[in-house]
């Protein structure tokens, strides 16, 4: 199927997902969840409901598919007759990988990431890169970027505007497989479209 053919659906879609969206952070920001701007935070994120106005996150996050931000533990409910709750504080420009489990009481430092499926049990200082269970400081961000910006020296890039799904023609499908058989690449300049267009993502 052509990218002519599929950009029709895809935008469809995505201007549905962008009516849900407005009204889920509407909803959210009634309850007194502080959500800053230009958050991506997808519809699968599992939020404590009945205690999101624990909940801050700051302008510029990110959050993988499946992540969950809780601000109560009732583990001990049944043995104390009483639920730890606890703030969470995310600040600016953080970013958390697919499924990753941030608990109750925990603050993350701004321009940090977390790999997915880890699970935030400890404060995240900031400016780092922490995974695991429980998640730890890997690196700082310094340190990551400085990698990625090297590896990008050294493998193959494909510019968003060619490469993504919504632009994608079968030569450049076919030439994207053959150069990524036996490595790695990277999309280029998505964030930037995804800025200037809305184009694939919706953000607060």
């Amino acid at each position: 199927m052509t990218s002519t053919m599929i950009k029709p659906f895809y935008e469809l879609k995505e201007s549905i997902n962008r009516y849900r969206k407005r009204r889920w952070w509407k909803n959210l920001r009634k309850m007194g969840m502080q959500l800053g701007k230009d958050i991506n935070l997808p519809m699968s994120t599992w939020l404590d409901m009945p205690h999101c106005f624990l909940i801050s996150i700051g302008d510029k996050c990110g959050f993988g598919e499946g992540c969950s931000i809780l601000a109560h533990d009732a583990m001990p409910n049944e043995y104390i007759n009483a639920t730890r709750i606890g703030r969470v504080k995310i600040h600016e420009s953080c970013h958390f990988g697919m499924r990753t489990v941030i608990l109750p009481g925990v603050e993350i430092g701004p321009r940090s990431i977390v790999g997915s499926n880890s699970v935030v049990i400890n404060d995240i200082p900031p400016e780092t890169v922490a995974g695991g269970n429980p998640a730890k400081v890997i690196c700082s961000i310094e340190q990551y970027l400085n990698k990625q910006k090297a590896l990008m020296k050294e493998l193959p890039l494909f510019p968003y505007k060619e490469y993504s799904i919504q632009y994608l023609s079968p030569e450049k499908l076919q030439e994207m497989l053959e150069k990524l058989e036996t490595t790695a690449g990277f999309i280029t300049g998505g964030y930037t479209a995804m800025e200037e267009e809305g184009a694939c993502l919706y953000r607060t």
